[in-house]
């Protein structure tokens, strides 16, 4: 019975924790003492109704009419999608977060491993970039 109780302990002693800082950011606490951000961008509308939340680059997005998105590796987008972090989940996140539909969305470059990515998109004309570690996609910002 004690065995049995002390390791059910153990399992719930190591969950992640997320925790807010002062300036408003969400920071996730992982159980093997590591951390990031959820939140990228930084917005402190409450103090002085300044507004720091930017973009990558608000300029239209230079595409050709012949421009083809680029082609994924099968082998990584398949390890991804037990974890829903395909590119088809990330573009979903990004027509979300710009109030468009997935098709207006268009892959411009990446830069992709197993555990981490970079993607450059063109949502509604404006350019922006979103990283994935792990299985956590977040909107890639000035840190």
């Amino acid at each position: 019975m004690f065995v049995l109780f002390f390791f059910t302990c153990v399992g719930f002693a190591q969950n992640n924790y997320i925790v807010k800082t002062e300036d408003g950011r969400r920071v996730l606490l992982k159980a093997d003492y590591t951390w990031e951000y959820i939140d990228a961008e930084v917005s402190i509308a409450g103090k002085g109704g300044l507004d720091l939340a930017k973009t990558v680059n608000e300029s239209a997005c230079d595409m050709g009419a012949d421009f083809e998105e680029p082609k994924l590796d099968n082998k990584i987008q398949a390890q991804l999608k037990k974890g829903r972090a395909t590119m088809g989940h990330v573009k979903e996140k990004v027509a979300h977060d710009y109030n468009c539909t997935i098709a207006d969305v268009v892959l411009l470059d990446y830069k992709e491993q197993k555990s981490k990515g970079v993607y450059v998109f063109c949502a509604n004309g404006t350019k922006v970039a979103y990283k994935r570690t792990g299985h956590t996609i977040i909107k890639k910002g000035k840190i």
